[in-house]
């Protein structure tokens, strides 16, 4: 058996001061104040003055460390090994709207890295698609060229053509894709608001995919009848969409009134300011609201480091990513400074920054065992110093990452 001992444990509803964590193979075995006698044989973790909480859950990622999803076929692989560094045990790999033939080998990694884990890895979940589908004029870093209309209802899904040029396919090839990784596609983003795209919503959902809102100018109207078809998710609330007027809300108003969605925050202090990360987590409570990254390339490097989204250079700076045209596209933070942002600057407690981070995503992902500290759980938790810095990670109760020594 495994015990961490000594540590305040964060749990749902409680902080554990000075308890005992016991782990026995890849499960959590007890959780209890005070510390636990254990035989010679046993490991032993002294982590006075440190906290534990579930390991961080990061649904929406790009990449780390100069790393794009979308860079080849190491590429996730080489994500998820970078991971752990930063607390996270779990992540949904993240593409832009690319091509069919980068999408099929994308999905062929998360595939790969989802059989055959490499060891001291965080776990590779069903990759997240920022889609073709989506609102031109809410793109941002999505490379237009590659988006597209969604399908006519009854559009059949036909394979690539042999041969193609980069402009040379439409909905049906990039569907096609979909279908081909079908297990291995987990949330799908589009804009409600395109022609078609309401059976769009209602085919992908009916496959077992999660259907996300964003990169939309919807209306309040057309958000609710997405919901209505089966759209459960919302992607990086408040960024590319309209901002919400209090007689015209939108899409962001919509999924602040829809129980049935899940929002996504990008918690790095620069994409939403503090307090509307505080309106959003009032409106809808901890349990609805899932803290990301949207990291790129560039997360985890200083600035000035140069990296690639979907291919399309970027640049890092202090407050996020940018093209070279100067477009915000997306973020340079990584999970453990997400939470910090969440209990310093907005002002959450240790446990619903973690149902945040952890418990919330778990849940609406459907992975059980996950996102909690509790006997019978996976045993994926994140240790911290007081000042929120990672000291070790574990998953599946073995330790992947440690910084204490």
């Amino acid at each position: 058996m495994l015990i961490l001992a000594g540590a305040d444990i964060v749990l749902a509803d409680r902080v554990v001061t000075r308890g005992t964590v016991v782990i026995e193979g890849r499960r959590i075995l007890e959780v209890r104040p005070g510390d636990v006698s254990g035989s010679a044989a046993d490991v032993r973790v002294d982590l006075a003055g440190y906290y534990v909480l579930p390991g961080f859950i990061d649904v929406h990622v790009h990449g780390v460390a100069g790393h794009d999803v979308l860079d080849g076929p190491a590429a996730v692989s080489s994500i998820a090994a970078k991971l752990p560094r930063y607390g996270v045990t779990a992540f949904c790999p993240t593409t832009v709207a690319c091509m069919p033939e980068r999408l099929r080998m994308a999905l062929a990694a998360v595939q790969a890295a989802r059989v055959s884990p490499k060891p001291g890895s965080a776990r590779v979940l069903p990759a997240h698609l920022e889609s073709n589908f989506i609102n031109p004029e809410y793109r941002g870093a999505q490379p237009v060229e590659c988006l597209r209309r969604p399908p006519h209802p009854g559009e059949p899904e036909r394979p690539p053509p042999a041969a193609q040029s980069s402009q040379g396919y439409g909905a049906a090839e990039i569907l096609a894709e979909i279908a081909r990784a079908r297990p291995d596609v987990g949330i799908v983003t589009l804009a409600p608001e395109l022609e078609h795209a309401m059976p769009l919503v209602q085919h992908l959902a009916g496959q077992g995919h999660r259907v996300a809102l964003g990169h939309s100018a919807a209306t309040y109207e057309q958000t609710l009848a997405a919901i209505a078809s089966g759209a459960r998710h919302a992607t990086h609330l408040f960024n590319r969409m309209p901002p919400i007027n209090h007689r015209v809300p939108g899409l962001a108003g919509a999924v602040l009134a829809s129980d049935e969605v899940a929002a996504e925050l990008i918690c790095d202090g620069y994409h939403v300011h503090p307090s509307m990360v505080r309106v959003a987590i009032a409106a809808k409570s901890p349990s609805r609201v899932m803290a990301i990254t949207d990291g790129t390339a560039g997360s985890g490097m200083p600035a000035g480091s140069r990296g690639s989204l979907g291919g399309q250079p970027i640049t890092v700076k202090d407050s996020a990513a940018f093209l070279d045209d100067g477009t915000l596209a997306g973020s340079v933070w990584t999970m453990d400074r997400a939470y910090a942002v969440l209990v310093s600057q907005v002002g959450l407690s240790l446990p619903d920054a973690a149902l945040l981070c952890s418990t919330t995503p778990a849940r609406e992902l459907g992975l059980t065992g996950m996102g909690t500290i509790a006997a019978g759980a996976f045993a994926d938790l994140v240790v911290l110093s007081n000042r929120f810095a990672v000291a070790q990670t574990y998953v599946g109760g073995e330790l992947v990452y440690d910084a204490k020594g």
